[in-house]
């Protein structure tokens, strides 16, 4: 692999933006530079970035790439390629697979096909069930990114609820434990309540009343409370709340905090007002709910309440979206749009590019504790985005990357386009062309 000089851009990288550059030699970055270049390196082929920002790949600590029974809706191959085109350089796949990841042989069978088929950077987390413990317990926190507990019903139904379970988790997990936290007894009231009323014909509207703020507090409210009596290092998926912001601080940096917090994309864009429009296109599970708690969650962000921007990227077919209420499945594909959303709220005013390169790549590498990923730093692996932040792009079926091919953001003009994504230090993606044979690596942790 030839070394790469990329020159002359606006860099964004700890908490600091400066014009500078950045020197590629094989899989890392060997030097970051500010101003121009130095002597050195003049002989170097170059990239002029002139104009364009400079930034670390961003980690997405959340995604369902599916494949296996559920290969119709998405694919390594497909998702992999839609993140590299958003910018993304690395993903952490959920087990609510089909089978499911809940055992160390299907786990190691998970891997295998990442690193055949992924063109960004990888984990897989460890599924939990109520009668796999052993299994769990067997995960190395060196070469697995965390494990995951289902605290509510979703996709996949991996429900766990046995206390006994959870509480000798949390006591005995080297993991990361990262948890979807909905209370279940609370739902399944909301639902008979909703049936009573309409019958089968209830409408989506009705999804964030069903899935209820209350079933979303008291749920982070247990997780939080058994972390906090066994010390654990818990991470809390997708907050959709107002409310559950009280159970987060910001006293320390992310990286530090034994209980750390993420906000999905859609839970900051979209909010009851849109499911008129939408409808179960934006079913989620914790559903998108009130415009407060939307700006309350954007400002928990600013506020370092939360710690890390994911999407829970989470495909389904059209086909699939468009029943009835009960239905179709909740989730859907955000990953190829993710960075390009939150540069939107950068033009908008409401965020600065400090804080969402720290929420996107920072904060996920120091929570999760990745090896040499998520800064521009010497001897880091060359996981590096370019983004034009003054040319648009309108999203359309002829640009969706996504195997389902729809995106809730379809008609949506971009204020960004992202134009280069380096992963390992290969230029995988540049203005929707892609390095075909290009495959991502399986990321190792510290512990």
């Amino acid at each position: 692999m030839p070394n790469l000089l990329i020159k002359n851009a606006l860099i964004v990288n700890e908490n600091e933006t400066f014009k500078g550059g950045l020197l590629i030699e094989g899989n890392y970055i060997a030097e970051v530079f500010k101003g121009d270049v130095p002597e050195k390196f003049k002989s170097i082929e170059t990239l002029d970035a002139e104009g364009q920002l400079l930034m670390p790949g961003v980690i997405d600590d959340q995604v369902h790439f599916r494949d296996w029974d559920m290969s119709y809706k998405a694919e390594f191959k497909t998702e992999s390629r839609a993140a590299a085109a958003g910018g993304v350089t690395s993903i952490m796949d959920m087990p609510n697979t089909s089978p499911k990841t809940t055992t160390q042989e299907l786990l190691a069978k998970r891997f295998e096909l990442a690193a055949k088929d992924s063109m960004v950077n990888y984990s897989v987390y460890m599924g939990t069930t109520n009668d796999n413990l052993e299994e769990v317990l067997n995960t190395d926190p060196r070469t697995v990114c965390g494990v995951k507990v289902f605290m509510g019903a979703s996709t996949g139904n991996m429900l766990v609820d046995s206390e006994n379970t959870l509480a000798t988790i949390f006591e005995n997990s080297k993991s990361l434990i990262a948890v979807h936290c909905e209370e279940e007894a609370i739902i399944r009231q909301n639902v008979e309540l909703a049936r009573a009323k309409y019958g089968e014909e209830v409408p989506v509207e009705m999804h964030p009343i069903i899935r209820s703020a209350e079933a979303c507090y008291l749920s982070s409210f247990k997780a939080v409370k058994l972390a906090k009596q066994y010390n654990t290092r818990l991470h809390v998926l997708h907050l959709s709340t107002a409310k559950e912001l009280e159970l987060f601080d910001n006293q320390l940096p992310a990286g530090d905090k034994r209980i750390t917090a993420e906000v999905c994309v859609h839970h900051l864009w979209f909010d009851e007002r849109d499911y008129a429009r939408l409808g179960n296109f934006i079913k989620w599970n914790p559903a998108v709910k009130e415009e407060t708690d939307k700006k309350a969650l954007f400002n928990a962000l600013l506020t370092n309440k939360i710690d890390v921007i994911a999407t829970d990227h989470a495909p389904h077919t059209k086909e699939e979206k468009s029943n009835t209420y009960f239905i179709a499945p909740s989730g859907g594909p955000l990953v190829q749009h993710s960075l390009s959303a939150m540069l939107d709220f950068y033009h908008q005013g409401r965020i600065s590019l400090e804080k969402i390169v720290e929420k996107m790549c920072h904060a996920p590498a120091d929570i999760f504790k990745i090896e040499k990923r998520g800064y521009l730093r010497k001897g880091y692996f060359a996981d590096v985005v370019l983004v034009d932040l003054k040319k648009t792009v309108l999203v359309s079926a002829e640009n969706i990357l996504y195997k389902c091919a729809w995106s809730p953001l379809e008609g949506h003009e971009f204020s960004s386009k992202i134009t280069h994504t380096f992963i390992n230090g290969n230029l995988v993606y540049k203005n929707g062309q892609f390095n075909e044979t290009a495959r991502g690596k399986r990321l190792e942790f510290g512990i």
